[in-house]
């Protein structure tokens, strides 16, 4: 047994005064925006014997300002997989979180939406994408990992070319 005092929740050590955590950010709701899937050739691409198709996967983030520190992160998943010419299915998902963000300074509200809420968004989406593929018939999709902050850059860089040329 340790004689050492416990850590409250502020980190100060003194029992008894769990003051709450001002944490940056806040998810205030979570929501299925858009979900599509289409399955064009049921019920042939569900038989046996079928090949394994290529599946495609593209990811994109976007945020809205809605009020002063409060945003909306809206993160977009496309799946699509086809043999050959065919389309076997394509998936659509835009998973939606509105955030409060506070004590963040101005120049860094955008890799945080971008990158760190995309990051707490991306399980739920992958969730809801393996489900319904499953559900359409198919082995659940499990998406990889996604670099947010890779996506981010080249977003940026993408946006800084586009005015550069303007």
């Amino acid at each position: 047994m340790s004689d050492q005092p416990t850590a409250g929740a502020n980190g100060t050590g003194s029992e008894g005064s769990e003051a709450p955590l001002n944490l940056p950010i806040t998810i205030n709701a979570q929501y299925i925006k858009d979900l599509s899937f289409e399955n064009p050739n049921a019920p042939r691409s569900l038989q046996a014997g079928q090949p394994t198709p290529r599946v495609s996967v593209s990811v994109d983030v976007d945020a809205t300002g809605l009020a002063e520190n409060l945003f909306e992160v809206v993160l977009s998943l496309t799946a699509k997989a086809a043999h050959d010419d065919t389309t076997v299915f394509i998936a659509e998902l835009s998973y939606g979180a509105v955030v409060t963000l506070t004590e963040i300074p101005k120049e860094h509200v955008a890799p945080v939406l971008f990158i760190e809420v995309a990051r707490l968004l991306f399980p739920f989406a992958r969730q809801i994408i393996s489900g319904v593929t499953s559900q359409g018939g198919f082995p659940p999709l499990l998406i990889n990992p996604v670099d947010f902050a890779d996506l981010f850059r080249r977003k940026a860089d993408q946006a800084q070319e586009t005015q550069g040329e303007a």
